[in-house]
């Protein structure tokens, strides 16, 4: 380019590479997966996961309500209400997504949704006292324990002592992969709340007839408790 009105050309200053970066060394995600049938989501399902997640450094965890699931194939709220209530109470966690891979029509198995997120990943499986007491029933279980840590969630009336678990979760134990989730007061029992959402369905508190105690709004997401009231679910 040639100068203007006989003004100098500016030097032409030589580009600067930028220093790179240094590369972040690559770990697996750290992964949790906590399914179930969430019927319905309660706080007691989502502060206790979303506190071990912030303790265990989780780069986030997959709620999976589960359609059809193997030990209560019984459910009288469809999967779809069951899915929407779980996202409504998510939509403000970030840590904590829904997934619908459990959403098929048969019934869903633990060990197939390990598989199907286990590659370069480090799985944190979250499940119930209830549930653990009972895992040597479930199919494939001593894989799913070699294939994932464990983070126990507390039940009301299922204490856990481990002197009595089967012989490799005391094995995952000592190797500190069997983590205890705190429930910070949250402990929820779902067919409880079924039980005082049927008993407060469409009966206003102080009315005649009206159950001894007020509906559950305590135990329950805003949105969920909107989005049952307006379906009428748990009648």
């Amino acid at each position: 380019m040639s100068p203007v009105d006989g003004g100098e050309a500016h030097p032409r200053r030589e580009r600067r590479e930028r220093p790179e970066r240094p590369e972040r060394p690559e770990r697996p995600e750290r992964l949790g997966l906590f399914g179930g049938s969430f019927d319905p989501i309660h706080r007691g399902h989502v502060e206790p996961v979303r506190a071990a997640a912030e303790q265990l450094a989780l780069d986030r965890v997959l709620f999976l309500p589960t359609a059809v699931p193997p030990h209560k194939p019984s459910r009288r709220v469809a999967p779809a209400r069951r899915f929407a209530m779980v996202e409504l109470a998510l939509l403000d966690e970030p840590l904590l997504q829904v997934d619908d891979f459990e959403m098929r029509g048969a019934a869903s198995y633990t060990i197939d949704t390990v598989l199907a997120f286990a590659d370069d990943r480090d799985l944190f499986l979250f499940l119930g006292s209830d549930s653990l007491l009972e895992l040597d029933r479930w199919r494939r279980w001593r894989e799913i324990v070699d294939r994932c840590s464990l983070v126990v969630l507390p039940r009301p009336g299922y204490e856990v002592r481990i002197e009595e678990l089967a012989g490799p979760l005391r094995l995952a134990a000592g190797q500190g992969r069997l983590h205890w989730a705190e429930h910070g007061g949250w402990a929820v029992s779902s067919t409880g709340l079924r039980r005082d959402l049927a008993a407060s369905a469409g009966v206003p508190v102080g009315a005649e007839g009206a159950p001894s105690r007020p509906p559950p709004e305590e135990k329950l997401h805003p949105r969920v408790l909107q989005y049952i009231r307006k379906y009428g679910l748990y009648r």
